[in-house]
């Protein structure tokens, strides 16, 4: 009976469409649980900070009546008597215990921004690569790494500019207006309220206004850096058509874009900053005239006018970055909401809740009435029916295009079947988890890509925390160990990005060595040796023979002189079954695979690549 699942044509919709505005409170609200397994952490930084701001508000205070008890005549003898050497002192002390406070905040405080950017960070990395296939053929990985490394300076800059700016600004605000209010007539606590408001409302209302010029911005730089990124990882593609001076003219567009959104979000920049200046300007001004009037009138002395302009120097200082401050705390929130949004990014392909691993005893695969498109407009495989005996290997064959490693895709779960099932052993694959479904199945690509380290690394990445002998043994039965040896670095040798340092060949047996290393029950050899020489080819077809004994292997191949010896072969066409059969009992039907044969051993015969 046939079984069907939801079509992968239409893939779910994330929570937040990447790119859609967000709530600035909801971003916050994502970061907090982060911040929450440190929350003593922060309760202590906290109690700090209001104890720096505390001792902060009393300087201006000390100074007062410093000033004030320093109010003799020259050459008074009664000054040598009273020289307030307390108030001196504590006028020290409550500058020193500022500091303390303040690097006492900081200090406790740095494991939990540490910790909670460590941690988006790597559950950003984990979300990632459970991400679909889908997801990573679509992706720009220069843009993608900008926005993840934006994302994870923007944690630190959250944390560091709330906990370290605005609240100890708003606590000393609070405690400046109060003072000012209790102390003086209420007209310096009302011009000083007044200009905050005033002050905080023009920031905010430009720097809203702003953010659109600075995602812009971003947005340019992410496409200029994916440009960049995408041409240098090209390089021999750039070489072999001589499109150097091409590749310079489409990056310069793209840093011509940037530097207009640049130049936008400076100009802009400006304008806030004078805004700013001129509000901090006239409050400071109407301040000092009325603590000046009243020193004059014998209201106020000396000394509280010195407070008062210590005050205002104090709070105004903060103040005046408190636009930087807010612009950048914006564009964190900006930042961190991109970085978000990768997170939100449904997976195509999940497992199922409460999902079992997989057992794999005998290791029979088996493909019933598959039907799958990448896009609904273009179906791939038309209900696909084969099974793989265990211990048996079967090949799939037929033209470029006919589906082939479409399901080597779909038997490792990259995609999940359109209708139809796949099973090993009975179990529908997708029904079990992920991680043991691939833990069970090997396979050595067409497209082999190394990572950029070791000869020694790529092979023990079959099975981490393989011993060197194993490596070795693995190579010596992918016929590479002996190149690798007579490299000057033997196994230490790098490889370079993507292995390019490596012939096509070479990367290929790296590759074969891997899965060997890994030995699962299940092997896929899709064109396992297409980039090999005849001799090699040879030889390594029969150390896979020999790696796939006792184990299920679905070999995918051009070449069908490499799969005569298969316990079954299945011809594929325009994404169906046409014909299945063993190598000799399909010679003689005398149809598409013996056409297919005959093509490639006149090819041969000619010495011309075989092609179908």
């Amino acid at each position: 009976m046939r079984s069907s699942s939801r079509s992968l044509s239409a893939p779910p919709a994330p929570a937040t469409e990447p790119g859609a505005p967000r709530s600035d409170w909801k971003t916050l609200g994502r970061l907090l649980p982060f911040l929450w397994v440190y929350r003593w952490r922060v309760s202590i930084a906290l109690a700090c900070l209001i104890a720096a701001k505390v001792a902060n508000v009393g300087v201006p205070l000390l100074l007062k009546q410093l000033v004030d008890a320093m109010s003799f005549k020259p050459g008074d003898p009664a000054a040598l008597l009273v020289v307030p050497v307390g108030l001196v002192v504590a006028y020290g002390l409550l500058r020193l215990s500022t500091s303390i406070f303040t690097e006492l905040r900081e200090l406790i405080f740095a494991k939990a921004t540490e910790g909670a950017s460590r941690s988006i960070s790597l559950k950003v990395f984990g979300h990632l690569h459970a991400l679909s296939m889908r997801f990573h053929l679509e992706r720009q990985t220069g843009g993608m790494t900008r926005d993840i490394e934006r994302g994870t300076r923007a944690v630190q800059s959250l944390i560091s500019y709330t906990l370290y700016s605005i609240l100890p600004t708003l606590i000393e605000v609070g405690l400046v207006l109060g003072l000012l209010a209790v102390k003086f007539d209420a007209w310096f606590a009302w011009i000083t309220g007044f200009a905050l408001v005033f002050y905080i409302g023009f920031t905010i209302f430009v720097t809203e206004w702003r953010t659109q010029f600075r995602k812009q911005m971003n947005e340019l730089d992410s496409t200029a850096h994916s440009h960049a990124i995408d041409s240098l990882l090209n390089y021999e593609t750039v070489k072999y058509f001589n499109n150097e001076e091409f590749e310079a003219r489409r990056y310069d567009q793209s840093l011509q874009s940037l530097q207009r959104a640049k130049l936008k979000s400076q100009s802009t920049l400006s304008l806030l900053n004078t805004g700013q200046q001129l509000i901090i300007a006239t409050a400071l001004v109407g301040m000092l005239w009325r603590a000046t009037v009243g020193v004059a009138e014998g209201r106020l002395t000396l000394g509280d006018l010195v407070m008062i302009n210590a005050f205002m120097i104090q709070l105004y200082i903060p103040l005046n970055f408190l636009g930087v401050i807010y612009r950048e705390i914006k564009q964190a929130l900006t930042d961190l909401e991109k970085m978000f949004g990768l997170l939100e990014r449904e997976r195509e392909v999940a497992d199922a809740p409460g999902a079992p691993e997989l057992k794999v005893g005998a290791g029979a695969v088996r493909f019933e009435h598959v039907d799958f498109a990448y896009d609904p407009a273009r179906p791939i495989l038309h209900d696909v029916s084969f099974e793989i005996p265990p211990g048996r290997t079967v090949a799939v064959v037929g033209a470029s295009g006919a589906g082939k490693s479409t399901l080597a895709r779909l038997l490792y779960r990259f995609y999940d079947v359109a209708g139809g099932r796949i099973t090993i052993d009975g179990q529908d694959i997708r029904q079990c988890t992920q991680a043991s479904l691939r833990r069970a199945i090997g396979i050595v690509p067409q497209d082999t890509v190394l990572f950029n380290d070791t000869v020694e690394y790529n092979i023990a990445y079959g099975r981490p925390g393989a011993s060197r002998a194993e490596v070795e043994a693995a190579a010596r039965q992918a016929r590479i160990h002996d190149f690798i040896a007579s490299t000057p670095k033997g196994y230490a040798t790098m490889v370079g990005e993507r292995g390019l340092k490596l012939s096509g060949g070479e990367k290929q047996r790296v590759a074969i060595a891997r899965t060997l290393l890994k030995d699962p029950p299940v092997l896929i050899f899709d064109e396992a040796t297409s980039a090999l020489d005849s001799a090699n080819e040879r030889a390594i077809q029969a150390e896979l023979r020999s790696a796939a004994q006792g184990k299920t292997a679905l070999v995918i191949a051009h070449r069908l002189s490499t799969v005569v010896d298969a316990y079954e072969i299945v011809v594929l066409d325009q994404g169906r079954v046409v014909e299945r059969g063993a190598h000799a009992e399909l010679l003689a039907r005398n149809g598409r695979y013996a056409q297919m044969w005959q093509l490639q051993q006149a090819a041969q015969d000619a010495d011309e690549p075989a092609a179908v």
